[in-house]
């Protein structure tokens, strides 16, 4: 199991989607969703997490439409991926 961060399901997506990553080993968990100006929007998780697979759904009702960011940190990884919301 490598771990990291899938991408968003559906994308483009009104008004939510699901984010889902994998983690190789237990550890402490953030997942950040941003705007275009790198605004944090939203704190999805931020705990500790066991290994496996998790999702989260976020929904951006009260957000603009537009192009967003969501970033995974955790114990070996940290990655961005980008999702576009429309309305």
């Amino acid at each position: 199991m490598k771990g990291g961060l899938l991408e968003n399901y559906p994308n483009p997506f009104n008004p939510t989607t699901t984010i889902s990553y994998e983690l190789s080993t237990n550890g402490f968990v953030s997942l950040k969703v941003y705007d275009a100006l790198g605004r944090e929007v939203a704190a999805l998780v931020d705990e500790t997490q066991s290994a496996g697979v998790h999702s989260v759904v976020f929904d951006a009702s009260r957000l603009s439409s537009g192009v967003y960011f969501y970033r995974l940190t955790a114990p070996g990884i940290n990655e961005v991926k980008k999702m576009l919301m429309t309305k």
